[in-house]
């Protein structure tokens, strides 16, 4: 029987109802999740500004040293050691070039003098050449956060040093007998992610090459580990394991992004022989490979002017640091053309990004290399029958990204880059008779629960680093950023318009953000919708226990602590974690000539004879920089203290371990 019509009806307006709901909860989870993206972005949008920023103060530093070099030698009166230090390319070594020439004998026996390996020591013990049993004992060491010796860095250091020589500035890789050829990009000491290919991937192998494509150290805690780990991996496999050298094989950077004080801190009495050694072999390292005669890979990327030919005869070592001319330039305006077209090549292929509008411009953000356009990479292609370029150099939410109608593609290995979450790591395999390009993602783990984690959860936790890393920024401005609010402020009602305080935030910082947007985790905001300008700082200041002169000084000295930090090591020249008194006051008088801050002698000298405790007429400056700190009216400490390196990824080195026995 046939349903009565009110039944119909019943029935047709209870579907309506179904449909509408169905289709409300599509609209919210929609909006929902069109939030959580806008969120997501935003947080990125943060992150990424906020290390732009960073490259930007880069730029400054580049400049920097360059006028402080002619400064330098302009000044009569300014000490002979301040130039040797600040001249990275031309500074004395513990050891001169002549004795660099041979890797053995009795330069050998003096570089290991007094490095004898103590009964107490843990480590693995190294024999040369090394063994698969060997870089087994070299991980399971790491795992049990074990440094190898200064002894057996050395060693492994000075062969590295020694296949490096022999390898040109180009390197060409071969797929014929492999079939396939793996690229990974940025690893910045994050061990876990170099475990996390490795268990993936697979270790090198004849079958198995690899190409690492720069900035493996630097940010993260165990730089020394992952370069120990590549470099033993190279060794035992110069023709399968291809080196590239990223901006961060630089010792400049080095001194300014934590590698050379994590060697101090791991190294102690022996850190000036190991990092003056990393910092000869970074500048051996190779500038590119050429997978095949089709692809290119190198850490940066190009500009209208690269010239391989050119790249191919450029002696390489000349750049300890690429921040600066080669060793015997001292003073810009005056270096050989040829030189400066050299200086360009190398600064433009490890420092360049690509943009999406045509052309080259100077990377003002990044402080040396190129922005290339479309045309410039297929003009570059085409010159040099390539199909693709692979770079790295820039952290992407993915891992990896294609630009440029698919002619370059952006591979970056370090997960969790900016924060546990931020974004997924990712290596690209390229295998077939066609160089197909297979790209493989992964998030590396610290934590049992951490898979377990929602979406949302993720991004809100990101989200809050993110504003935390941004808050820290604007108190580094405070006083300058209350006087640009006030300007706007003319009736003194503490409160200034949405679009002032954006323009305010803007203008001070030098950072494009969405500030509008953020303006509700920033400020408060009255009745009327304008913003309590007051309120940006939520009652917190910058203090530093060993400064009593003042919030402006100290607020100072705490928004160029980096630069600071650069010059203390570089005057550092023993890599001892001091200096005098004088070189501390000379740092400060400097930074003031070049940056333009307003600290007078007096108080310079006040905070000197501040940080002088044992009254010995020396200074540990890692503890100046570690003392500043973000506190409330309550005196409660609110800095952040992130590492980009979470924790040994420890549940993926059985894994590895088991294939290095297998292999043996």
């Amino acid at each position: 029987m046939g349903c009565s019509p009110s039944k119909k009806v019943v029935r047709a307006k209870n579907a309506t109802k179904r449909l509408r709901a169905v289709v409300r909860i599509q609209t919210w989870y929609r909006r929902y999740r069109a939030n959580l993206e806008a969120r997501r972005r935003c947080t990125w949008s943060i992150f990424q500004s906020l290390e732009y920023a960073g490259e930007q103060d880069q730029l400054k530093l580049h400049n920097f040293f360059n006028n402080m070099l002619d400064s330098l030698v302009s000044d009569g009166n300014s000490p002979a050691p301040l130039i040797r230090a600040f001249n990275v390319n031309k500074r004395a070594s513990i050891y001169d070039t002549q004795s660099m020439r041979d890797s053995g004998g009795e330069m050998l026996q003096n570089l290991l003098e007094g490095m004898e390996v103590e009964p107490s020591y843990k480590g693995p013990h190294l024999t040369f050449p090394l063994t698969m049993n060997q870089l087994h004992k070299i991980v399971q060491s790491f795992r049990r956060k074990l440094t190898l010796h200064a002894k057996y860095t050395i060693q492994l250091l000075l062969e590295v040093r020694r296949i490096l020589k022999t390898q040109g500035n180009i390197r060409y890789a071969s797929t014929s007998l492999s079939k396939q050829v793996t690229v990974c990009g940025d690893i910045h000491g994050k061990l876990s992610d170099l475990y996390t290919i490795f268990h993936k991937n697979g270790l090198p192998s004849v079958n198995n090459p690899y190409i690492f494509n720069g900035d493996f150290v630097d940010r993260g805690q165990f730089s020394t580990e992952v370069v120990i780990v590549l470099f033993s991996c190279f060794v035992m496999n110069p023709n399968e394991v291809y080196l590239n050298r990223g901006n961060h094989e630089d010792h400049v950077m080095n001194l300014r992004y934590g590698f050379v004080k994590e060697l101090q801190m791991k190294y102690k009495q022996h850190s000036r022989k190991v990092i003056h050694m990393f910092k000869d072999v970074f500048s051996w390292l190779p500038l590119a490979t050429v997978v095949d005669d089709q692809i290119i890979v190198c850490h940066g990327g190009i500009s209208d002017t690269t010239n391989l030919k050119t790249l191919a005869k450029i002696d390489r070592h000349r750049y300890m640091s690429t921040l600066q001319p080669p060793g015997e330039c001292e003073d810009i305006s005056t270096m050989d053309t040829q030189d400066l077209i050299e200086w360009k090549q190398v600064l433009d292929l490890l420092w360049s990004d690509p943009k999406p509008i045509d052309g080259c411009q100077p990377n003002t953000f990044r402080g040396g290399g190129s922005y290339f356009g479309p045309d410039i990479t297929t003009s570059f292609l085409q010159q040099n029958k390539f199909k693709l370029l692979i770079r790295s150099h820039e952290c992407k939410p993915e891992g990896f990204e294609y630009t440029h109608n698919g002619q370059v593609l952006t591979v970056f290995s370090a997960s969790n880059y900016y924060e546990m979450g931020s974004n997924l790591g990712a290596f690209v395999r390229i295998q077939g008779a066609e160089l197909e390009c297979r790209v493989v993602q992964y998030m590396s783990t610290h934590s049992p629960t951490h898979r377990k984690v929602s979406f949302t959860q993720r991004i809100n936790t990101v989200e809050k680093s993110a504003i935390q890393d941004l808050k820290e920024k604007i108190l580094a401005s405070k006083h300058k950023l209350l006087s640009e609010f006030k300007k706007c402020d003319l009736d003194n009602s503490g409160s200034i318009s949405s679009s002032d305080w954006c323009c305010a935030l803007e203008t001070v910082l030098e950072i494009e953000l969405p500030w509008r947007t953020l303006k509700s985790k920033i400020a408060k905001c009255d009745n009327n919708g304008d913003v309590q300008y007051e309120t940006t700082f939520d009652e917190l200041e910058v203090r530093h226990r060993y400064s009593g002169n003042g919030p402006s000084i100290t607020e100072t000295l705490y928004r160029h602590r980096e630069n600071l930090e650069t010059i203390f090591r570089l005057i550092d020249t023993d890599h001892s974690g001091f200096i005098s008194m004088q070189e501390f006051e000379d740092a400060l008088m400097l930074l003031i000539k070049q940056v333009d801050i307003r600290i007078n002698e007096r108080d310079i000298r006040d905070i000197a004879y501040s940080l002088d405790i044992n009254k010995d007429g020396s200074i540990d400056f890692n503890e100046f920089l570690e003392a500043f700190r973000i506190v409330d009216n309550f005196g409660k400490d609110h800095t952040k203290r992130v590492s980009r390196d979470h924790s040994i990824d420890s549940a993926h080195v059985p894994s590895i371990a088991s294939e290095l026995d297998e292999k043996e």
